[in-house]
């Protein structure tokens, strides 16, 4: 077990950020599993604890956890819906990051994710056909960040040809095209919420990277926020404090300025002998103990 947790850990340490936050989305589905089992366990639900981190349609509500515009990216409504969304992040986050920065791969992972949550909102607080639903209604996934992310490598390298289970190779920009359309032939569906994020995700992907080719970046404000959160949060290097060497040996200004003045005062009293005495009066000690104060 402890060699698994090592191995883990390893991976995690080398491998780029898509990997990272693969590995902490499901980290975090793991430990909301356990802690809905063992709530179960007492009859209890936590899933009144889960809607704060979830995305709300009503915009009354979202005023009390304004939080949930980017926690909902990590919570997912179980295996299968979060099995999927981290094999595509997994497929095309490394496209990605072959022809795109790492700052570009989190402030648009952030940002699809915000644009994929004010699609659901708008859509949910103006169409007639959703308010009803809005008192009840939540979204929660990674879809729309993982959406951007695929239609801006679409846009980038079109051409790029993928290899998909069971159909085959298409193009990336064939894949993005077919995407889209099946999100908006269900919008109506029971999860119409989750395609308008879809779609809201992908039309913030494509609308950053056409920007990026024009020389604008959408994602320098997400990423200022984002770096100077780090420093906050980053140990600051401790100061090494100020030492003075003197015969060698390293001490503190007080400890050197008591020695020095030892040493003077030996030294006079030898003076002071050598003229009452002599020279020969002096031992061999003190002899060389002035032979060296002389040297200095």
């Amino acid at each position: 077990m402890a060699s698994t947790i090592d191995e883990l850990k390893n991976r995690f340490r080398r491998g780029n950020l898509c990997i990272r936050l693969i590995y902490v989305t499901v980290a975090l589905f793991v430990v909301c599993q356990v802690a809905e089992v063992c709530m179960t366990l007492f009859n209890q639900s936590i899933q009144p604890l889960f809607r704060w981190l979830e995305l709300p349609a009503s915009l009354e509500r979202l005023m009390w956890q304004p939080w949930s515009l980017v926690t909902y990216l990590f919570m997912h409504g179980g295996v299968i819906h979060l099995l999927f969304n981290m094999l595509w992040l997994h497929w095309f986050g490394n496209l990605f990051l072959q022809n795109f920065s790492t700052n570009h791969f989190r402030g648009l992972y952030l940002l699809g994710g915000l644009g994929a949550a004010l699609s659901y909102l708008v859509a949910f607080n103006c169409f007639p056909y959703f308010q009803p639903m809005v008192p009840y209604s939540y979204m929660l996934g990674a879809s729309g960040a993982v959406l951007a992310i695929v239609a801006a490598v679409a846009y980038r390298v079109p051409d790029q040809r993928v290899q998909l289970l069971l159909i085959g190779t298409v193009r990336l920009s064939t894949l993005a095209i077919i995407t889209v359309v099946m999100d908006l032939l269900f919008v109506t569906s029971s999860n119409g919420g989750g395609h308008i994020a879809h779609l809201g995700g992908a039309a913030t992907g494509l609308i950053w990277a056409w920007a990026l080719t024009k020389g604008t970046d959408l994602t320098r404000g997400i990423n200022a926020l984002l770096t100077a959160i780090e420093r906050l949060f980053s140990p600051k290097p401790r100061q090494p404090k100020m030492k003075v060497t003197y015969g060698g040996k390293h001490g503190s200004d007080y400890d050197y300025n008591a020695r020095k003045k030892s040493e003077d005062e030996a030294v006079n009293q030898i003076l002071d002998k050598l003229k009452k005495s002599g020279y020969e009066s002096l031992t061999t000690e003190e002899k060389q103990r002035l032979f060296s104060a002389s040297r200095h």
